[in-house]
């Protein structure tokens, strides 16, 4: 299906579409950016602006000038009314697919947002943060550079997240603590109460992946976390926990 963008949309030729994809009124696209296939991108939403580095570069990417690592954007994902999304440094700030970025959120430079991620209206995303796949961040929900929010995990209206917020668990407060497990997202993955009963010490930090019994695409996600904590863990670059 063919791409509608709305004639008051201002789009640089460095944007590549997919299909079937949705640019509401007063949106500014600026490359280099690639969208994927179904997305919905709301009334003056900016997309592909330059990395917020007082000493950096600022292209006039509407004009046709092209710098930075741009922006990718995935498929079926929605960006609702006024969002931001700066373009990367030297790589692309990414989104994935199926996300749902409510209005007015901002998500800064070289920032990578996995896949069915919700962020709510008014959440604020500093430069160089990782929120993986199946978080959700409450309404203005606040996430200092270089933050990462683990796969699954609850961040709560207003919280202020400094750190790294792990797998699955909830974060409330300024700073953000973690307050329990997402249960309802866990449940939601398709665990029963033996499973998450199972998960809990290694969501608490106490305990190792268990070695089966679990959903395989939730499986994969929490080997692919476990892995990056050890990463962090070698080279003494691990965050703390909340």
């Amino acid at each position: 299906m063919t791409n509608r963008i709305h004639p008051s949309s201002v789009v640089s030729p460095d944007v590549e579409f997919g299909e079937d994809n949705v640019i509401g009124p007063f949106c500014v696209i600026t490359g280099p950016t690639r969208i994927g296939d179904g997305n919905w991108i709301g009334p003056h939403s900016v997309i592909g602006t330059p990395a917020e580095y007082r000493s950096g570069p600022h292209p006039i990417g509407w004009d046709g000038e092209v710098g930075g690592g741009g922006v990718v954007i995935g498929d079926r994902t929605v960006v609702r009314e006024f969002t931001t999304i700066n373009q990367g440094t030297t790589t692309p700030t990414r989104v994935g697919d199926e996300c749902y970025l409510m209005s007015g959120v901002h998500l800064g430079h070289d920032s990578v947002v996995g896949n069915r991620v919700t962020l709510a209206s008014a959440v604020q995303v500093a430069g160089h943060c990782v929120v993986w796949d199946e978080a959700n961040l409450g309404m203005g929900a606040l996430l200092h550079q270089r933050s990462e929010v683990g796969p699954g995990a609850m961040v709560g209206m207003g919280a202020v997240v400094r750190r790294t917020v792990a797998a699955f668990t909830i974060a409330v407060g300024d700073p953000a603590r973690t307050t329990g497990i997402n249960e309802v997202g866990l449940r939601r993955q398709g665990c029963g109460d033996t499973a998450v009963e199972a998960l809990a010490p290694l969501l608490r930090g106490t305990g190792p992946l268990p070695a089966g019994g679990l959903p395989t695409r939730l499986a994969e996600l929490l080997r692919s976390w476990a892995d990056r904590e050890q990463r962090d863990a070698a080279t003494d670059e691990g965050a703390l926990r909340t």
